[in-house]
């Protein structure tokens, strides 16, 4: 840093230096690229060499603004010359300042550098950036998420998280691994959901270019072959090691998360998980509200792909999860299994997903906390194993247009449209 120049936002320790990687720097700044519509971003601490900028810069689509407050590692006439020599494109579309002061609030503002600070520099850092959002907006910032390297960030982030936090990834694939903290400090529009492609999430591991493996299952294979290491050094004679090594590849594939092709229809509502439609029926249920709802049930077999998806654009304003029992999913029983509901507010009303347990399913992941702006067909989270999912549509807004035991295929079937 310049003598007498300002630092671009309080002190925060970095030593020693944790890096980013191509992976890590997508997750910092997907909520900028998944804008459909004009957008504006900042990124503090940028750096000429950065992957951070030239992931946001790749991102840029007509009618952007980027801002790039130079970093420790860089100065503002090295970015510009960098920016500048990436066309004139992007440099109509890119401001390069020295302080944070500089920059206009934006939509999105994204810490560049991993942060190992305290808590209070945390807190600081915080208070800054919040200032220079917009309404609505998301700050996006990482900390390393290996014990014994944050200095307290980490922990004040997860602090933060759970007031304002509207998505935290894990970055594995990174060195160190990193843990990369969405927060938004003021209520979001829902109807700015339907403008935003979904989420990109790092927890989809690509395993080829249509067919990626959700982290859960890359953690229960590693389990099934780690148990047949073990077993092949405790009983080397024997071929019980075999079992969890053939179980690893089967186990995996369960978890598969392929890529899927939205319908074009804006007035579309698609498939929550794959499986066949199990009922369909209008119902109350005050929970959400007054007023008939349509729900559409699909029943989910250990054989279909068991990530769940938004059916529709909106913001998440409740989750909330159920007791109940574990009783097969196609039996009318189910309907008091355990179940995690995660409600919508949207363009159309409310809307909600209910991912129900079934008899061998006992453990539900949902990713779209409270305050999140949901794409349709993002990925919201999985139910492991035998399962059911259910969508709940006003009734007075939307027909169904799937029959009792069609197959559906999870955000990309359209199971509804809006009257």
């Amino acid at each position: 840093m310049l003598d007498g120049m300002t630092p671009p936002f309080p002190a925060v320790s970095r030593a020693p230096i944790v890096g980013v990687g191509a992976t890590a720097a997508r997750a910092l700044t997907a909520e900028f690229a998944r804008h459909n519509a004009a957008s504006s971003a900042v990124v503090v601490g940028a750096d000429h060499a950065s992957p951070v900028v030239a992931s946001v810069v790749e991102a840029l689509l007509p009618g952007d603004r980027l801002t790039l407050v130079a970093g420790e590692r860089s100065t503002a006439d090295l970015l510009r010359d960098h920016i500048d020599g990436l066309g004139s494109w992007i440099a109509d579309r890119v401001h390069v300042v020295e302080s944070l002061d500089e920059a206009e609030p934006a939509d999105t503002v994204i810490v560049a550098e991993p942060l190992t600070g305290t808590a209070a520099d945390v807190r600081d850092l915080l208070d800054r950036l919040g200032k220079h959002l917009t309404d609505g907006g998301v700050v996006t910032l990482a900390v390393p998420a290996t014990p014994g390297r944050t200095g307290g960030a980490a922990a004040e982030l997860f602090r933060q998280g759970a007031l304002f936090g509207v998505g935290s990834d894990l970055v594995v694939r990174n060195q160190p691994p990193l843990r990369v903290h969405k927060l938004r400090f003021t209520p979001a529009d829902a109807r700015t959901a339907s403008k935003l492609a979904p989420a990109y999430r790092p927890s989809s591991v690509p395993v080829t270019r249509g067919m990626h493996i959700d982290s859960n299952g890359v953690a229960a294979a590693g389990i099934a072959l780690g148990l047949a290491a073990v077993a092949r050094v405790v009983r080397p004679k024997s071929k019980l090691w075999l079992l969890p090594a053939l179980a690893a590849a089967p186990v995996a594939a369960f978890f598969r998360d392929p890529e899927r092709e939205l319908p074009d229809d804006p007035a579309a509502v698609v498939a929550a998980a794959d499986g066949r439609v199990l009922s369909i029926e209008r119902m109350t249920d005050e929970r959400f509200g007054p007023g008939e709802f349509l729900r559409i049930a699909v029943f989910l077999s250990v054989l279909d792909v068991h990530v769940n998806r938004v059916p529709v654009a909106g913001r998440v304003t409740d989750y909330f999860v159920e007791d109940g029992g574990y009783a097969n999913a196609m039996t009318a029983a189910a309907e008091h299994n355990v179940a995690a509901y995660t409600v919508l507010d949207t363009e159309h009303g409310t809307v909600a997903v209910a991912q129900r347990t079934g008899l061998i399913a006992r453990r539900i992941v949902q990713r779209t906390p409270v305050g999140t702006l949901v794409a349709r067909g993002e990925r919201m989270g999985l139910i492991r194993f035998g399962s059911r999912t259910d969508v709940y549509l006003p009734a007075d807004k939307a027909e169904a247009l799937v029959s009792v035991n069609e197959k559906v295929v999870g955000g990309s079937s359209v199971i509804a449209r809006w009257l």
